[in-house]
């Protein structure tokens, strides 16, 4: 199969042997893709090279056959993100999500979509804990692994005052005991139903729903976890409570 001038973004690229590079992108029609670009370490495939960096977004020609493709061309629609510190991280990790989670040559235009506006936001410097949320959100129901968040997993309403734990196979979980401390980290109902309305919770709030969709993404990884969330591990983080500390994957 040939894709000509198909719209993809780069999520990530890596040599591959001794003048090559092997590209994954995400398309709209054709989902995750890997093919190989052939030749482009020398001085006189700058160009192409710049078009193939992580975040940008391109339109591509290539010719798909079985896992690997061959690049046949590949231009710039756009300037990727200038991004430092914690959006830098965060790119890193949508990347790394949609890399571990998205099957390849399985059209996913949902999460297509989803990645152009959590890219768009990255770029525009908006709420970077709340922009990873909603993108968690839409990736796990554009891959088929989402959930009804408004209610329970026996189909009552979600109170805002009681706390929950995201079940993967159910739902929203109501918790009624203080056992082992679970209640009192788990996301409240008002964190959950303002996730499902788009509406952007309290800072506390949003803390909680990180923890929890950190657990429900885990639950879909597997036993290896994400590199981003080991890179993290390792960095000197302050010592108080910030906004900051929050946004980071």
């Amino acid at each position: 199969m040939e894709l000509i001038a198909e719209p993809v973004f780069v999520l990530h690229t890596r040599p591959w042997r001794e003048t090559s590079l092997l590209v994954e992108v995400l398309s709209a029609g054709h989902g995750r893709l890997g093919v190989v670009a052939r030749g482009v370490q020398g001085p006189k495939k700058q160009v192409l090279r710049a078009a193939l960096q992580p975040l940008q977004h391109i339109r591509l020609e290539a010719q798909l056959r079985g896992e690997l493709g061959r690049l046949t061309g590949a231009e710039a629609l756009d300037a990727a993100p200038r991004l430092q510190g914690d959006a830098m991280l965060a790119a890193f990790y949508i990347n790394e999500l949609v890399l571990r989670l998205a099957p390849r040559q399985d059209p996913l235009p949902d999460l297509y979509l989803a990645y152009a506006r959590v890219r768009a936001r990255l770029a525009h410097d908006e709420p970077l804990a709340w922009s990873l949320r909603r993108f968690e959100r839409d990736l796990l129901e554009a891959i088929g692994f989402g959930l009804v968040l408004d209610h329970d997993g026996d189909g009552a309403p979600v109170d805002p005052a009681a706390r929950y734990r995201l079940d993967p196979e159910h739902g929203p979980r109501r918790l009624l005991s203080e056992r082992s401390g679970e209640r009192a980290s788990a996301p409240s109902g008002r964190a959950l139903l303002a996730l499902a309305s788009d509406a952007q919770p309290e800072a506390a709030d949003l803390a909680d729903l990180r923890r929890a969709m950190r657990q429900l993404l885990a639950h879909h990884l597997g036993a290896r976890g994400l590199k981003s969330w080991d890179m993290l591990a390792a960095l000197p983080r302050p010592s108080t409570p910030s906004a900051t500390s929050e946004d980071a994957p």
